[in-house]
């Protein structure tokens, strides 16, 4: 598979692509922004020896190996639904979310006891210039890709390029409060160095929290926002002839959006047209979710029966409350 990084072509630029092709291509952004870095930082740690260029390093190294992870995982995600596995794999994306908080946590716990070490033992930093160059560069890079993750993630929800957006959001923080780290310390001020690793460290550990969360909200079933319900019950409802929407489910799959409901519709329709009321109103969710699997079941208005097996007496309490 080609890069798209060619000539006369802007990586950050999404114009005229799909969202599936948008997060396709920010995943490989993702890998080439984060090689960059591990690049830059590699020199400015060679000439500085600065903790804090160590914790920024490590923690690019890490993205890189997250953003490989969040590269394959985006396209296995959307593979077609097979035999197996007939819902897709959307929940791989979840999987990857919660190996790059697991390699957070690890890089976070080691940038603390090398900052420790460094605080009660502080040595001199040098290279401050390149240093400080390279921190620069590294927001400026940082913040391009981030711009592009929000707008990828805009048109298309993914949480495993929504964990590896949290690894560079934490950059953004970790490469400023890294350049004071360095400039403090080129400044005869060493203390600071170690003590900007550990904050790194502790964003570092924040960030995964929130990639844990997300994480496990997906592979838990979590429904979609209110609001998000709120709009697709009125976009189903949207007809003269829906009369009512009832037990409205959804959750997220990696790419996916899983949407269930039953809709009461007059006793005396045929077949054939509460079939073609069923079929528009799918088709004015897909307008607005075009990556949702839609399931609607007809209910005779006024003969609703707690059908749908083990969860819908729970489901009725729930929308009681």
């Amino acid at each position: 598979m080609a890069l798209p990084f060619t000539r006369n072509f802007n990586p950050f630029s999404f114009s005229g692509l799909t969202p599936q092709e948008m997060i396709l291509r920010v995943s490989a952004l993702s890998v080439f922004v984060a090689l960059t870095l591990i690049g830059l930082k590699t020199l400015a740690l060679l000439a500085s020896g600065s903790v804090a260029v160590l914790a920024s390093l490590t923690d690019s190294g890490l993205d890189l190996l997250a953003s490989l992870i969040t590269f394959f995982a985006v396209r296995f995600a959307r593979t077609p639904p097979d035999k197996e596995h007939p819902f897709g794999h959307g929940k791989a994306e979840a999987f990857s979310a919660l190996f790059q908080a697991a390699l957070v946590f690890s890089s976070a716990a080691l940038i603390l006891r090398d900052a420790w070490d460094h605080l009660r033992a502080p040595e001199p930093v040098s290279g401050g210039l390149l240093s400080v160059a390279v921190m620069i560069v590294s927001l400026l890079l940082t913040g391009l890709l981030i711009a592009a993750q929000n707008a990828a993630l805009k048109a298309s929800q993914s949480v495993a390029v929504s964990a590896d957006r949290a690894h560079y959001l934490t950059d953004i923080a970790g490469n400023s409060i890294a350049l004071v780290g360095v400039g403090a310390g080129a400044l005869g001020v060493p203390h600071i160095d170690a003590i900007a690793g550990g904050a790194i460290a502790l964003w570092l550990l924040w960030g995964a929290l929130h990639v844990l969360k997300d994480a496990a909200d997906s592979l838990m079933d979590r429904a979609l926002t209110d609001e998000a319900q709120a709009r697709i019950h009125d976009l189903a409802s949207d007809d003269p002839e829906v009369l009512n929407i009832h037990r409205l489910r959804t959750r997220i799959s990696g790419p996916h959006v899983l949407i269930q409901m039953h809709m009461a519709l007059r006793p005396d329709l045929t077949l054939v047209r509460a079939h073609e009321i069923i079929v528009s109103a799918e088709k004015r969710i897909l307008s607005a979710y075009p990556n949702a699997d839609i399931l609607i079941h007809p209910d005779p208005d006024g003969a609703s029966e707690p059908h749908g097996g083990i969860f819908a007496e729970a489901h009725d309490r729930v929308h009681q409350i």
